[in-house]
């Protein structure tokens, strides 16, 4: 039995993964995945790579794209969720804000620099032509970094997954304004390059078997409640979420999905047109 550590959010993106762990689906390819929860999200699995303290991580598409080209020594196995994010903007409940507009020269908070919440700060602000120099951010760890610094006016604006934040929302924790979606496939799974060498073909399986228990939920009459309840979700958000989420279900490929996020990149000047050189090979 091999033992691998894998991070992703703790949200329902990732159920499938959690109900193949508990039911002992990846221990039949003689894989003992340990999961941890990053509520950090994205930034927080970088790191995590980094340092050796995670194996894999399920992650966002621009981060970990962002990271691999400017020298990370991972690998993108698999697109893991084919559908765009649909970001959720944010701002105080109590605040006068009431458009997109407003944020402009406002400050963003972010969970770590090089999250997703950091990356889509500047997708929203290209999106609206403003001067992406100007954009300040406020480092607040996860999302309840976020809705704290909403709620003591350390930012007027936080990024977050739309269906995650939706509780805060009814708790008048924050008020959701707007959505932004992104233009490419949300989540990938990536790995350590010294893992990905040791257990290619391990690595291959436990990706079918994800992919399959993927489409177990999105076929499943009883999916609607579990998410809502493992998630405290309103059963009617969970309903339109799985109308519209599709998982990676036959484990394709698909490069050009990479290539429009880094022209996106480059674009905006978060990539270097010189790490980008070769990304194909750098990426997978």
């Amino acid at each position: 039995m091999i033992g691998l550590k894998i991070g992703g959010v703790p949200e329902h993106f990732n159920l499938p993964w959690r109900l193949a762990i508990e039911e002992g689906r990846f221990r039949e390819i003689g894989l003992d995945l340990h999961w941890s929860d990053m509520s950090g999200g994205t930034g927080q699995m970088i790191r995590g790579l980094e340092a050796g303290s995670i194996d894999i991580a399920v992650l966002l598409t621009e981060g970990i794209t962002k990271s691999i080209l400017e020298g990370l020594n991972a690998k993108i196995i698999q697109l893991y969720v084919l559908s765009p994010l649909s970001w959720g903007i944010h701002v105080p409940f109590h605040s006068e804000i009431t458009s997109v507009n407003q944020l402009e020269n406002k400050t963003f908070a972010i969970s770590r620099e090089g999250s997703g919440s950091h990356l889509m700060s500047y997708v929203l602000a290209n999106k609206k032509g403003w001067n992406l120099e100007n954009l300040q951010f406020k480092i607040v760890g996860d999302v309840y970094g976020g809705l704290w610094a909403l709620q003591n006016n350390e930012a007027q604006c936080f990024l977050w997954e739309k269906y995650t934040t939706f509780p805060f929302v009814e708790q008048k924790k924050c008020r959701f304004i707007d959505a932004v979606t992104t233009p490419w496939p949300c989540f990938v799974i990536a790995v350590r390059n010294e893992v990905l060498e040791k257990y290619d073909m391990l690595l291959s399986q436990m990706c079918e078997v994800v992919n399959k228990k993927a489409m177990e939920v999105k076929k499943d009459e009883n999916s609607v409640e579990i998410i809502s309840w493992r998630y405290n979700l309103p059963s009617e958000q969970v309903a339109d979420w799985l109308q519209e989420i599709e998982w990676n279900y036959s484990g394709i490929s698909d490069p050009s999905a990479f290539e429009k996020t880094i022209e996106y990149l480059l674009k905006i000047g978060l990539v270097l047109p010189k790490d980008a050189e070769n990304w194909q090979t750098k990426l997978f």
